[in-house]
């Protein structure tokens, strides 16, 4: 049985895309939400629609517009259909989520920021890996680079800040959280987030199919291994 969509807004996007917007906040629910609507929406892709983009509270609709001809502009004729999906409500959930397991080495070199976290949070270090290991992750959305996953569900009581100074340089694999949020860079980027360990584990890799090991809806458990299993594991993987 569907369930109705939480409030939402359609708004264009320049003249090619169209926005659906929902709650503007991380909720794990209107995240569902987004990608209910995604997925319904790819399986009757209009034609004409060019690439559909989920994020956290938002999804993006790309057009082209001489695929919608008539007398309405082709961004209202668009719309129509969005909102009729919309009405439909959600389709019930699909079968259960992926389960990934990730081993991380936290703290030390690996996670320069974890006793930062910890004073800032009233914790040790140790019940800073404790509690983040014991979140329930799920995979939101992928961007910034290929394949990085933005994670929800983060125990609430280590939600913290961005850094006040990016860091120019990040390791790939390198954990971190900002504000409610966990996430794993896949590749050397520059970067303002919280680093509280590490992982061996390629979560972008250009020549597999998908490229990403990742996808929206899943589901992470990370796994603290001591240093050794790191450097174990990047020597490997590491060329």
């Amino acid at each position: 049985m569907s369930a109705p969509y939480p409030s939402w807004r359609i708004e264009p996007v320049g003249d090619r895309c169209l926005m659906v917007a929902f709650p503007d906040r991380v909720d794990l629910d209107i995240n569902q939400a987004v990608h209910a609507l995604a997925a319904r929406l790819i399986a009757r892709l209009p034609e004409g629609v060019t690439d559909v983009v989920p994020a956290f509270s938002t999804l993006g609709v790309h057009y082209r517009p001489d695929a919608f001809p008539g007398a309405l502009p082709a961004h209202q004729r668009l719309q129509t259909l969005l909102e009729a999906l919309l009405a439909e409500g959600r389709p019930p959930a699909g079968g259960p989520a992926r389960q990934i397991e990730i081993p991380v080495c936290y703290g030390g070199e690996f996670g320069p920021d974890l006793e930062a976290v910890g004073k800032a949070c009233g914790l040790s270090p140790d019940e800073v890996v404790r509690r983040h290991a014991a979140s329930d992750h799920v995979v939101c959305m992928l961007g910034f680079a290929p394949g990085f996953p933005y994670l929800g569900g983060l125990d609430p009581s280590l939600a913290m800040p961005r850094r006040a100074s990016p860091r120019v340089r990040i390791p790939p694999g390198t954990v971190a959280i900002a504000r409610e949020q966990s996430a794993i860079y896949t590749l050397e980027t520059p970067g303002g987030w919280n680093l509280i360990g590490r992982t061996a584990v390629a979560l972008f890799t250009p020549q597999s199919d998908p490229p990403t090991l990742l996808q929206p809806g899943d589901r992470v458990r990370f796994r603290p291994v001591p240093a050794e299993a790191l450097a174990q594991a990047q020597a490997r993987v590491l060329p």
